[in-house]
């Protein structure tokens, strides 16, 4: 009974908003995975570009560094990857430093290139350590806050582990490792913050959550004393 009215509760708006679906409908197609992964890397890039920035600026955070190894990939970290990876790489490393002037710098020091939003900043030649060339480049850079996603309240901005955690803060000098602070706002922010791009899209993603709602709820899937609250469940899922 409570599955029941649950679905009941999601579902009325749609029952006395019908007419006003059926004119919504078919707004817009869903996407094939490979446009989708265009779409969405785009997307990326726009947000680092315009959205970075300011969340920098107003969370006082001058370099921010993810690590994450394969198949553990930090929550905020996977936001960043390009959309045809499944999964981080080996060890991926991404840094973005504010420069001050409007724009955010975003590098990689991974095995490899990190679509087209990272500057690949490890050479193996000169750097064969990817730590020494991570430490390389907050020498460069020398910020005076470095944010890591760690927080005690925030599951989605405590993304690094303890073992990368302790493996970083093993190659910095002690003037660097008095300088990292936790990411808890930039990542938070990062993740909730929209940009223009993002909600223009919105009307066509609520369309096709309602068209899925709609057939649910109608004769093409319920069948009269057959079907059940939690074969609707099943038919959602």
């Amino acid at each position: 009974m409570k599955i029941f009215l649950r679905l009941f509760l999601i579902a009325w708006p749609i029952l006395f908003c019908s007419s006003a679906i059926a004119e919504q409908k078919a707004v817009q197609t869903i996407l094939s995975m490979q446009e989708r992964a265009a779409f969405i890397d785009k997307i990326t890039e726009k947000r680092v570009s315009k959205l970075l920035p300011r969340l920098m600026d107003e969370t006082g955070i001058d370099m921010w560094v993810m690590i994450s190894r394969e198949y553990n990939e930090d929550p905020i970290l996977k936001t960043l990857l390009p959309a045809t990876w499944l999964s981080a790489r080996r060890t991926t490393i991404l840094v973005f430093s504010n420069d001050k002037k409007g724009q955010v710098n975003a590098f990689a020091i991974a095995p490899y290139k990190v679509g087209s939003v990272f500057e690949k900043a490890w050479d193996k030649t000169k750097h064969p350590d990817q730590w020494q060339a991570l430490l390389t480049l907050i020498t460069k850079i020398n910020p005076k806050k470095i944010g890591i996603n760690q927080s005690e309240f925030w599951a989605h901005a405590d993304g690094v582990v303890a073992t990368d955690k302790d493996k970083f803060l093993s190659i910095l000098p002690g003037k660097y490792q008095s300088r990292v602070v936790s990411a808890e706002a930039l990542g938070v922010a990062w993740l909730e913050h929209r940009i223009p791009e993002e909600v223009e899209i919105y009307e066509n993603v609520v369309a096709i959550a309602h068209e899925i709602i709609a057939q649910g709820f109608s004769n093409e899937v319920i069948k009269v004393g057959k079907t059940t609250s939690n074969d609707l469940v099943w038919w959602f899922r």
